[in-house]
């Protein structure tokens, strides 16, 4: 037995240190691919070597479980469009929180069930109900994540009288309930009471959260996945969870920081602030007043960008919606044979998920040397004969810069303006998430090319060919 539990304690360093390996080079669209099969192998590894420990009694349940989890996980990756990622991310937070939740309400359930109730050990008692409560926090919370991205409920931000102290009351009253069953007896009926607020608080914490957060929100809560799976972890004593818990955790900790900055805003503003319309307010008018907006047409907008000599194309959330990803690939490669240089300008909060712009060009075989951050692309523009703006909206803003009254005053934004000619492929002049007017479309050397982003695509696409 001691042969065995060196052997489970080597691969699981195998498998940890493959975790890191393959987290790291997820951090290059070159190396993303590589770095996910080589996360998925120490996954295998972890779960292989986990099923031979000798605390396993019997692999009926658990080989029911693998086979249900690799038909869904097949599933989901051949039929969930990349279009449909958001949702799939978040839905997939949420089941490694509930997941978490269920070990923790289950090694409790153990401790208390057929025996009189003893104060648990100390450090089981912390970690169940840390597990418990982020746990439940994640599965509650992603789900109705799920559910506004889907579209199933509003994106809005939903509020009400007294929010932010219904919200703290309930999360403190989980914690208390903890506390109380940490130093004294375990009373089952608490602990249960300890998953209900959790969940209820899960709720309460996304639904003040509008659309144009989302990307903050959906790596805010794969942060909330890891930290359950590593309070799992410590409830089981197994140290592969605790490691890779303590990286998904960490790296969506770093990630959040990462599109708060893109913002300008701070995480506390992102999560209490109830921040723009959160839909694409399709029934609403924008009101122009005086403003001159100039459209174009299919072959003007054709004759502009085939002669031109550089054009930086800007994808946006309208992108995605249209699943314009694989016609605006045929446009690049179309310009690029004519000798228009072309690159692509991403915005790290575009999209409705950390990465969104980035994975959608991926699935469209977009060259990944093509793709260039905002901080990098942005002193470009005004050497950039045409910048072609699809579907982004408030990344694009310029009154960002200078509207200190405007909700969106101070976030970084992609330079479309001090480019020569702008065309914006929209659907109507509404607002995006942020739920304001965008000052872009009524720039002079602004032309609003209206219309679905795919159909728009390819008819530019047709047009350029008869140039």
């Amino acid at each position: 037995m001691d042969a065995l539990s060196s052997f489970i304690g080597l691969s699981y360093i195998v498998a940890a240190s493959l975790f890191i390996i393959g987290l790291k080079s997820m951090s290059s669209p070159a190396t993303a691919r590589r770095g996910n099969l080589i996360g998925a192998i120490g996954m295998f590894i972890a779960i292989v070597v986990t099923l031979l420990d000798r605390q396993i009694v019997s692999f009926s349940w658990i080989i029911i479980g693998i086979i249900i989890g690799s038909i869904i996980g097949a599933l989901s990756a051949r039929l969930v469009k990349m279009t449909a990622m958001p949702e799939m991310v978040g839905i997939f937070n949420g089941f490694g929180g509930g997941a978490s939740a269920l070990v923790a309400i289950a090694e409790f359930s153990r401790f208390t069930s057929g025996k009189a109730v003893l104060p648990l050990p100390m450090d089981t008692a912390i970690t169940t109900i840390i597990g418990v409560i982020i746990g439940g926090i994640t599965f509650s919370g992603s789900m109705l994540a799920f559910m506004k991205l889907k579209g199933m409920i509003s994106g809005s931000p939903i509020t009400f009288p007294l929010q932010k102290v219904v919200s703290a009351l309930v999360f403190l009253g989980a914690v208390a309930l903890g506390v109380i069953i940490t130093g004294w007896k375990p009373d089952p009926l608490l602990f249960y009471i300890i998953v209900g607020l959790s969940l209820i608080y899960g709720i309460l914490f996304v639904i003040p959260i509008g659309g144009a957060d989302m990307p903050v929100v959906i790596s805010l809560l794969n942060s909330f996945s890891g930290l359950a799976a590593c309070a799992a972890g410590f409830v089981v004593k197994n140290n592969v969870l605790i490691i890779a818990g303590s990286l998904v955790g960490s790296a969506g900790l770093i990630l959040t920081q990462i599109m708060c900055k893109a913002m300008n805003r701070s995480l506390t503003n992102v999560l209490f602030s109830a921040f723009g319309t959160g839909d694409m307010a399709a029934g609403s008018t924008s009101t122009t007043g005086d403003k001159t907006v100039k459209s174009v047409d299919a072959e003007e907008a054709a004759m502009i960008m085939g002669y031109a000599q550089s054009v930086i194309i800007v994808p946006g959330y309208g992108m995605a919606a249209a699943q314009a990803q694989h016609a605006v690939r045929e446009l690049s490669e179309l310009l690029q044979s004519r000798g228009v240089e072309v690159k692509f300008a991403i915005h790290p909060v575009a999209g409705r998920m950390p990465g969104h712009m980035n994975v959608l060009l991926a699935e469209a075989n977009v060259p990944y040397t093509l793709l260039h951050d905002m901080d990098d692309i942005n002193p470009e523009f005004p050497h950039t004969d045409v910048a072609l703006v699809i579907g982004a909206n408030d990344v694009v803003n310029p009154v960002a810069r200078h509207d200190q009254g405007s909700p969106i005053y101070g976030m970084p934004i992609l330079d479309v303006d001090k480019a020569h000619h702008v065309i914006i492929i929209k659907r109507s002049l509404n607002p995006g998430f942020a739920g304001i007017d965008n000052e872009l479309f009524y720039d002079p050397k602004t032309m609003m090319y209206f219309g679905s982003a795919k159909d728009k695509v390819q008819e530019l696409v047709a047009e350029i060919k008869k140039l």
